[in-house]
């Protein structure tokens, strides 16, 4: 494994990733670690237990696939190398800025509507994925401008 700048910044990205993939996993309705017990509609939904049902399903299918990623990930870092290990980078910055299009403006929207807790979450969000987003690309000029 190469440790640069972009392993640095992935690594931190993994144990996000881990400890989000916890808590969707076993504490699901935790405020913490992204757990979807900040949004209202989750005490919500156990009212109905269909609906509960299928809440719970697509929180372990994105549990799911964060491991996914997360495991794709440590494969890519312990055999990529030099410029593959930088279009990991461009990857990861892209991918995860996905986020600003559907997500933060939902995120936002029930946000403004009352409907999580604590007030202004979406902003905390949306700031911690711009900072994985900006980690990324520093990530990317560091280990370019190094690399001559």
């Amino acid at each position: 494994m190469t440790l640069n700048a972009i392993t640095i910044v992935t690594i931190a990205f993994l144990i996000m990733e881990a400890s989000n993939i916890i808590t969707l996993y076993f504490f699901p309705g935790s405020k913490f670690a992204n757990g979807v017990g900040v949004f209202k509609a989750w005490e919500k939904s156990k009212q109905d237990p269909e609906l509960h049902d299928f809440v719970s399903y697509l929180v372990n299918w994105v549990a799911g696939t964060k491991l996914i990623i997360i495991l794709l990930l440590i494969v890519i870092l312990l055999t990529t190398r030099g410029q593959s290990l930088v279009f990991t980078g461009i990857a990861m910055a892209v991918s995860i800025a996905s986020f600003f299009w559907r997500l933060f403006p939902l995120i936002r929207k029930m946000d403004r509507n009352d409907q999580i807790e604590p007030k202004n979450y979406s902003a905390t969000l949306g700031w911690m994925i711009l900072f994985f987003i900006a980690s990324f690309v520093a990530a990317i000029v560091i280990t370019l401008v190094t690399a001559k």
